[in-house]
């Protein structure tokens, strides 16, 4: 009776924390899924795993590509020709210009979010990063005269995320190629 008992416990024990482990993991995108295995069905460029979290960069391409709208600010234009869903068409990512930058609102330009040629996205450690992101820090302090902080970026929303939620972000941005000069992406 004795080991009846530990067993249904230890049963029970594990369907618990199978379940609140895959719940954690799991959300529902196009057909039902896991945002891991979305996220890697919708990212747009070819990603670089080499010493990386693979489950890492698929959830934050699933934050990045499915939830978060960071393409439609960082790369320009969004859409490749014929592919932009606003004009009824199916929809096509600029992959040669992903996350790149470019887009002017008013006197700001879009940050270029790719790895530079250490392999830092847009040129930031983990630390600089989750700071842009949770206080809106300008590190390039590219405009004194109006805020030390990032004007455009929605930085007070994202920065609610999780610290995990964050770091699958960054290590995303590590996966994708970067996109710029020999001298930003080296040789």
């Amino acid at each position: 009776m004795k080991r009846s008992l530990i067993a249904a416990f230890t049963v029970f024990g594990t369907v618990l924390g199978l379940t609140l482990f895959l719940g954690t993991t799991s959300g529902y995108a196009q057909g039902g899924g896991s945002k891991i295995k979305s996220g890697s069905e919708i990212a747009p460029v070819p990603l670089n795993l080499k010493g990386l979290n693979p489950a890492l960069v698929r959830l934050g391409s699933y934050i990045v590509n499915a939830q978060g709208g960071c393409n439609d600010c960082h790369t320009f234009p969004s859409y490749a020709e014929g592919g932009d869903p606003f004009l009824g068409q199916p929809e096509v990512i600029n992959a040669a210009g992903y996350l790149a930058g470019g887009a002017a609102f008013g006197p700001f330009i879009s940050r270029n979010l790719t790895p530079n040629r250490l392999g830092l996205p847009g040129g930031l450690t983990l630390a600089e990063f989750i700071e842009v992101m949770r206080v809106g820090t300008d590190f390039e302090e590219r405009h004194p005269e109006i805020s030390p902080l990032l004007q455009v970026m929605p930085w007070p929303v994202y920065g609610k995320m999780s610290d995990r939620e964050l770091q699958a972000i960054y290590e995303f941005l590590r996966a994708i190629p970067c996109v710029g000069s020999v001298a930003r992406c080296g040789s």
